[in-house]
């Protein structure tokens, strides 16, 4: 009889803070977002923490006080990394860490550590390693506290300042050698992206794990692969559809995220071309993610940040099947009415008036309006391309749901 191995988590604690820019209610949020990163990363989260501050602290990023609750807990607990919703500055990290006496990561390298899970070609892990790189360049003195020259006594002059500088040295040198490659490989992608042709270009853009591989395989009928987890998608995909007799090229790309790394956004360049590039983007919201809106706006600011916010766009809400309202309790009067009582009909009609006609409500999983969804595209990717090439228009008549498909 076989037997089944348990994967074994890393036991974790998180760490957030919660102030002005966010209340209690928004530090929560991004703690269960944590939460998600952690257990995609591969850990358990076994507790959280979470101090009102103003303005962090500069030398243990948290006060004193929490700082030693949380040490107290990872020695009775045995806890093996403590994490921070907020990038923490390489003193930080090294104060923290020389305090709890586990390992200290922050937000920014959780993301970094699941992208580097997650690469499978070898495009995507230079990518990673550079962003990695990057981030560690100006955190190297933690590695080597071994050799400190604060120490003092014999055999510590010196030798850890060189130790150091020559580490700095390496590291720059193969940040020099990636930033290289990647110039080449950005150099054949652009070639392969004009080789192409004159096919209309579509972008799946949108938040992470909202469903984007999903549709993607329900559209093109082949097998991206889609998983449950956060960033399960970081190799940009291109599959030519067709929709009617109308073909397009349809492109899945990594998802985004809420203080999404500097370092990803720099070293992905390239990967976001492919949104730069096209001509219409499918933007796939969460409808059943209770802060579905605010993953809107973060998605909307990296299309900002990347020049690509006034594309044509079509909103597309998916997971229908799994939106469910909060419940409002009519007796009590105190009790008032917010948009997170708003039934499915009610965000229609919310977005519908806010956007016009470029709104569509699916299930990728369930198939539902899924007929509307090729309608919506095929009318869409049909008007850029009678603009473009207006002398072969009558190739592509008006959407008929009788017209049997090629």
């Amino acid at each position: 009889m076989l037997e089944t191995q348990s994967i074994e988590y890393e036991k974790a604690v998180l760490i957030g803070i919660i102030n002005h820019q966010q209340n209690e209610e928004k530090s929560k949020e991004y703690l269960d977002e944590l939460e998600f990163l952690t257990f995609t990363a591969g850990g358990q989260v076994v507790k959280r923490f979470q101090q009102k501050l103003d303005v962090p602290n500069p030398k243990t990023f948290i006060g004193t006080g929490k700082i030693e609750e949380i040490r107290e807990f990872i020695k009775v607990h045995e806890i093996g990394s403590a994490i921070f919703d907020d990038e923490l500055s390489p003193a930080q990290q090294k104060n923290i860490e020389k305090i709890l006496k586990c390992k200290v990561v922050d937000r920014t390298y959780l993301i970094l550590d699941i992208f580097a899970q997650r690469a499978k070609t070898s495009y995507a892990r230079t990518q990673v390693e550079l962003a990695q790189y990057e981030y560690l360049l100006p955190r190297l003195t933690g590695l080597w506290t071994h050799l400190e020259r604060q120490r003092g006594g014999i055999g510590m002059r010196g030798p850890g300042e060189t130790e150091i500088e020559t580490d700095r040295r390496i590291v720059r040198d193969k940040i020099s050698l990636l930033k290289k490659k990647l110039k080449t490989i950005d150099k054949q992608m652009a070639v392969q992206r004009g080789n192409r042709g004159s096919l209309i270009r579509v972008s799946l853009i949108g938040y992470t794990n909202v469903g984007k591989s999903t549709l993607m395989n329900v559209i093109s009928k082949s097998k991206v692969f889609a998983e449950n987890k956060l960033f399960a998608t970081l190799d940009t995909t291109v599959r030519k559809v067709v929709i009617r007799n109308l073909p397009f090229l349809l492109t899945d790309t990594v998802g985004f995220i809420r203080k999404l790394p500097t370092q990803l956004v720099e070293s992905f360049k390239s990967t976001l071309d492919e949104v730069r590039e096209a001509d219409l983007l499918l933007h796939v919201v969460d409808i059943s993610h209770k802060n579905f809106e605010e993953h809107i706006s973060s998605v909307n600011g990296i299309l900002e940040d990347i020049k690509a916010q006034d594309k044509p766009t079509i909103m597309v809400f998916n997971k229908i099947d799994s939106y469910q309202a909060e419940p409002l309790d009519e007796d009590d009067l105190s009790t008032e009415k917010t948009s997170a009582h708003f039934s499915l009909e009610e965000w229609k009609n919310t977005w519908m008036n806010k956007l016009g006609d470029n709104v569509l409500f699916i299930s990728a999983t369930e198939k539902e309006n899924m007929e509307d969804f090729k309608r919506k595209v095929y009318e869409a990717v049909r008007k850029i391309h009678i603009t473009r090439f207006p002398y072969n228009n009558f190739l592509y008549p008006e959407y008929d749901q009788n017209f049997e498909e090629l």
